[in-house]
């Protein structure tokens, strides 16, 4: 193919058709060009186009039409080509505008509007020359639409070829925003709809699939501008295309007309503000010293930063693109690659961080020290309030007016005489009593106390009654009193109520069968009064309190309806049209707790204001559909994705609707099959306390409320999405709790370490809980020391002990991201338990953890950040002490561990991540981070250690839910500040991961298709240690006596794991593509695709039109890809077909071209 086709361009650009021979030498050039580039693939084509093809049959147009009368035996076949090669090359707008052969092409158009065989191909030319909107705005300029709109008709059977070709013409030129404008400003776009009106209503049989869709796109590129989005709403167009829609859902057949119809229908749905007096979160928090508590300012949609760790920070769609970004993100200088062990801070500063690692003295007293074991419940309830003597205050740490701290260990409490004897249940204390403070502390900073003091009065004084209780009735009332009295209108004042509540508690845990695993009511009302929260919490959930069961099967992913999102869209839209039908009640409203009617009859009622919870305004729109919007963080006015709040007096099987309509992400698992989590009391006291996977109709996208500038502290144009999710309650007037995902409190994991100490064989495990700091919210952050108690007394043993690596594990920095929590208690449960590889596991490493970096976080329900509005994982680089006191503990422990010579084997931080499925690492290469990038490597001069890679790999064959395939081990700048990347570099950590655990569930492996719970994830945990195991005994020098142990007791897990796993072989062989769903997924209008640049189309149009012309019958015509039925592609011939079937190409042309010639536009 190589010589002849040039010199086929090099002839047709210098043929001036001056004689027959000539004529001749074109049209046989013209035959075999058409028959080239009519096979095999678009290679050909653009083999043509790199050769100059494409100005080569610009000239030879230009040519051809100079000559009176224009010859259609050479204008046909060139006009043909010139569409099939113009389509695929990107700059043949320019070209053809270039070689004038716009204005040909307009000239021909205009001498042809009755003879539509020649006009055809002038319209297919026209329309790729208007798809570079550069060359569209000429033509537009020139009298294009003008002429197209004489073209194009209301409905009729006669010219539908050339009414399509003009249609599908002007949908180009309306691409270019002067044309959208032009076409407004002469009222065109009012034409428009009643064309598309006079087809939709007259083709009854949805013959003329692609006219009305072609007059939808052009509506679409008119309505990109405000101008024409306001006069569409002003022709009433939404109540058109809506009533038009409406027709067309009962026929799958006509998704193209609806599709296109909803994305005009969202895109011109008039922008609101959310109904909030302010986005800025309702919690304020005061900020020590001269730091101001003002919401961060968001910068665009666009640069919205993720919830996971590794989540790109532009929220992209597409994965590929997302691919793309990322290669620009990636850090290319080695010198800042390479490890650079440089202190933030004072080196002297070092030394109160030796506290923290009584591991390392000799001392065997110290070691063996049980000072806890022997104490009674209540007199550790009585001193769970107290500070650990190794408590590191921040130099300018929050002090609260009249509470101080004091020094006390959590592993050497003793009652505090000065506190009241609490008993069990946690509902007879009042908030005074919650944690005594002592009023003097000559060092509190006045001003900030008295802005604290100022703060605190602010609250509302009804939040400092006594909790009262009552007799357990049927119906749900008693669980309101018991556990959200403020729910109550009036306050108990009966003497004996506190007493009587007693009772009705005691009852309930007497209920309480104890058969949930490491989970004490007791133990954590003792820890839950302890918390210090911005809204002053004084009620309990009842899911944490009750504790949650594993249920014994995985639910599937959800499998998604066909046309739920577009059902939901046109929903909203109905509001809009009809407006009456709207209840608009406010039911629940944090800022405005007196035009909340919650007693109002046949609504739920709602209720977040506990530990976790969030929830910031419901309003019921139908009797059973209900609007939800999120608080933002405290400190902020973003981030709204983790959920968790209470609902009552539902009825039973009805479905309840519900639309978060303030997310914030670009996409969601919640479109991918993945469930929220429900919790249902009287399930729970039946004996079934289960978070299960609940929800049907679930569906995310983008709907029609912006942030204001003024309201978002300076953002530009923010985009809100919704979650809307239908459920059935399993009860009638039951108590449900609903949350993104499982809960993990602050208070639960408290009370789950005390369980864990309680629990340990002191003989074997050494165990010490401290306290890494105080955060911001007067919280304790606690560090865990984990390792098995040296074998003797002897001076080797000891050694042996002090010696051990470390393994430093950290989780929960982001609060919405709960799962991480549940993998970090299967990592403690493991760890402290009595199972031989567990006791092997702590004889050779001693593990640090801080199982919570944002206590603040959590307990205030955020999503991501904490008190300071900051994102935690992202100031690792360089943290305050003032408002970054976890980050910059966890940083100073880490940097003494380095200062000597102790420096982790393993650093991994847990997260959860909202827009991948399975659970995988994160982790740092200089090599891969280069050769991503593109640059060239010298071996000689970068070196590394291919270790990081051990332990995903040894992960991917002992852990169901994890895949190798989705670890990445890129070093991005966007990163440079997270906890993976600073670890590496800073404490020269080669293995220093993230662990991104999914919300959703598995596409490989032993879990593919079912969502993750938390068995799951706890199980995940425990796989992480025995990858540990095996990394150790792979990488460092082991006694013979641990090795033999260790083969011992891996060949039984190996022999259990292969047991598992070959139930789905081959599973680390496929993608990690997300699956395509039922229907496209439309976020945002502007992105998705139309099909109107498919090449497929416009072929298929010339084809049709040259076989045709060939004299081939209706019936042998081959037609495909076409949406309509075959009585629609049967309209398309109606009346065009040649009134001969001779054999003579130039013949069948004269009789066709007649034919079009006598018959009007």
């Amino acid at each position: 193919m190589g010589v002849r086709p040039a010199l086929f361009l090099w002839i047709l650009a210098n043929n001036k058709t001056k004689s027959s021979c000539d004529k001749d030498v074109l049209l046989n050039i013209l035959s075999v060009l058409t028959g080239l580039l009519s096979l095999g693939t678009g290679r050909r084509i653009q083999y043509v186009i790199s050769k100059g093809g494409s100005e080569a049959l610009l000239q030879a147009l230009a040519a051809a039409a100079q000559a009176e009368p224009p010859d259609h035996s050479t204008l046909l076949p060139l006009l043909r080509l010139l569409a099939k090669v113009g389509q695929r090359d990107r700059k043949f707008g320019l070209k053809a505008q270039k070689a004038g052969a716009t204005d040909v092409i307009l000239s021909l158009a205009r001498r042809n509007l009755s003879n539509h065989l020649p006009l055809i191909h002038c319209l297919w030319v026209l329309r790729v020359c208007a798809s570079n909107v550069t060359t569209g705005t000429t033509l537009g300029i020139n009298g294009a639409m003008e002429l197209l709109f004489k073209v194009i008709t209301p409905y009729s059977k006669r010219h539908i070829r050339t009414v399509r070709a003009a249609i599908e013409a002007l949908a180009a030129l309306l691409k270019s925003r002067s044309n959208s404008r032009r076409a407004v400003n002469r009222g065109y776009l009012g034409g428009l709809l009643r064309l598309y009106q006079d087809w939709h209503h007259k083709d009854v049989s949805n013959n003329y699939i692609y006219i009305r869709r072609g007059l939808l796109l052009c509506l679409k590129h008119v309505t990109d501008i405000q101008l024409g989005r306001e006069t569409f709403l002003g022709s009433q167009g939404i109540e058109i295309l809506f009533s038009s829609v409406q027709d067309c859902l009962s026929c799958k057949n006509l998704d193209p007309i609806i599709n296109t119809a909803i994305q005009i229908l969202r895109k011109c749905y008039p922008k609101e503000s959310l109904p909030v007096t302010t986005v800025k979160s309702f919690y304020l928090f005061p900020l020590p010293g001269n730091v101001k508590a003002d919401p961060p300012c968001e910068e665009s949609e666009g640069d919205y930063e993720s919830d996971g760790e590794e989540e790109a920070d532009k929220n992209l769609d597409d994965e590929d693109v997302e691919s793309k970004e990322e290669d620009y993100d990636l850090e290319t200088d080695v010198n800042k690659l390479r490890s650079r062990p440089v202190l933030d801070r004072p080196e002297e500063e070092l030394g109160q961080y030796e506290a923290m690692c009584p591991e390392l003295s000799h001392n065997i007293q110290e070691l063996e020290s049980e000072p806890e074991e022997e104490k009674s419940f209540q007199d550790r309830t009585e001193s769970l309030s107290s500070t650990p003597s190794n408590f590191i205050p921040s130099a300018t740490c929050v002090k609260h007016p009249n509470y101080r701290w004091r020094n006390q260990s959590v592993t050497e409490m003793e009652p505090d005489p000065g506190e009241k004897n609490f008993q069990v249940p946690l509902q007879s204390w009042t908030k005074e009593e919650k944690c005594r403070w002592d009023q003097t502390d000559e060092k509190r900073d006045i001003a900030v106390a008295a802005q604290d003091t100022d703060f605190w009065d602010e609250e509302d004084p009804t939040r400092r009654q006594v909790l009262a209780l009552h007799p357990l009735p049927e119906d749900a009332a008693w669980y309101k009193k018991v556990f959200h009295p403020e729910c109550e209108t009036s306050t108990n004042t009966n003497p004996g109520g506190m007493l009587e509540s007693s009772d009705v508690v005691a009852n309930l845990l007497e209920k309480h069968q104890g058969d949930i695993p490491f989970h004490s009511p007791h133990f954590y009302t003792a820890r839950a009064k302890c918390v210090k929260s911005i809204p002053d919490y004084k009620d309990l959930a009842f899911p944490d309190f009750w504790g949650h069961q594993p249920p014994p099967y995985s639910k599937p992913m959800l499998e998604r309806k066909y046309g739920v999102q577009r059902d939901k869209i046109l929903d909203d839209v109905r509001r809009l049209i009809h407006p009456g039908d709207v209840i608009g009640r406010t039911v629940f409203d944090l800022d405005e707790p007196s035009h909340s009617s919650p007693t109002a009859p046949g609504c739920l009622t709602f209720f977040s204001k506990f530990e976790s919870g969030n929830l910031r305004k419901a309003i019921q729109v139908h009797e059973f559909e209900y609007d939800l919007i999120l608080n933002a963080d405290a400190n902020s006015n973003q981030h709204h994705q983790w959920f968790y709040f209470a609902v009552s007096d539902m009825k039973l099987a009805v479905p309840y609707r519900f639309n978060i309509i303030n997310c914030e992400k670009f996409n969601s698992q919640f479109n991918y099959g993945m469930q929220l989590v429900m919790y249902s009391v009287k399930e729970a006291l039946q004996g079934r306390p289960c978070w299960l996977r609940a929800g049907h109709d679930i569906c995310y996208y983008k709907n029609h409320y912006r942030c204001r500038t003024a309201a978002g502290g300076g953002m530009r144009g923010k985009f809100y999405y919704t979650l809307t999710f239908s459920i059935k309650f399993p009860h009638k007037d039951d108590v449900c709790y609903l949350a993104y995902h499982y809960p993990y409190t602050y208070s639960t994991m408290m009370s789950h370490l005390d369980i864990l100490e309680q629990n340990r064989n002191p003989k074997k495990v050494y165990w010490r809980q401290q306290t890494l700091c105080q955060t911001l919210g007067g919280n304790l952050c606690p560090l865990i020391t984990i390792t098995a108690m040296p074998e003797s007394k002897k001076r080797d043993d000891l050694e042996q002990f002090s010696s051990r690596p470390y393994v430093f594990l950290t989780a929960r920095v982001h609060p919405g991201e709960s799962n991480a929590s549940w993998v970090m208690k299967g990592t403690l449960e493991f760890l402290m338990s009595s199972d031989p590889i567990a006791d092997l596991l702590r004889k050779c490493f001693i593990f640090k953890i801080i199982p919570m970096l944002n206590p603040d976080g959590v307990i205030n329900g955020n999503h991501r950040c904490s008190l300071s509005g900051d994102d935690l994982n992202r100031q690792w680089l360089t943290p305050s002490s003032q408002l970054h006191p976890t980050i910059y503990h966890a940083k100073g422990l880490l940097y003494y561990l380095r200062s000597i010579g102790r420096a982790p084997l393993v650093f991994c931080d847990y997260h959860g991540h909202s827009q991948k499925k399975n659970v995988f690492l994160y982790g740092c290469s200089v090599k891969e981070t280069l050769w991503q990038a593109g640059c060239m490597v010298d071996t000689a001069v970068v070196t590394e250690d291919v270790g990081y890679r051990a332990l995903p790999k040894i992960l991917d064959k002992v852990a169901p839910a994890f895949v190798m395939n989705s670890c990445s081990f890129l070093v991005e700048k966007s990163r440079e500040s997270t906890a993976r990347v600073v670890v590496w570099k800073e404490m020269g950590v080669l293995r220093s991961y993230t662990m991104e655990s999914t919300y959703s569930g598995c596409s490989h492996g032993l879990y593919k298709g079912l969502q993750l719970g938390t068995q799951e994830l706890e199980e995940m945990g425990s796989k992480f240690c025995l990858g540990l195991l095996i990394l150790h005994l792979k990488s460092l020098p082991c006694s013979k006596k641990v090795m033999a142990q260790a083969a011992l007791l891996l060949d039984l897990e190996e022999e259990i794991t292969d047991r598992t796993q070959r139930r789905c072989s081959n599973s680390s062989l496929e993608t990690d593509d997300e699956p395509p769903c039922v229907e496209e997924i439309d976020y945002n209008t502007d992105s998705c695709s139309d099909g109107e640049e498919d090449f497929t189309e416009l072929d298929q149009e010339i084809q049709e039109c040259l076989s045709w012309v060939e004299g081939e019958t209706e019936d042998e015509a081959v037609i495909t890809g076409q949406t309509c039925s075959s009585k629609a592609l049967r309209g398309l011939y109606i009346s065009s077909q040649p009134a001969s079937n001779s054999t003579s190409l130039r013949s069948t042309a004269v009789e066709v071209y007649s034919g079009f010639e006598s018959s009007p536009v």
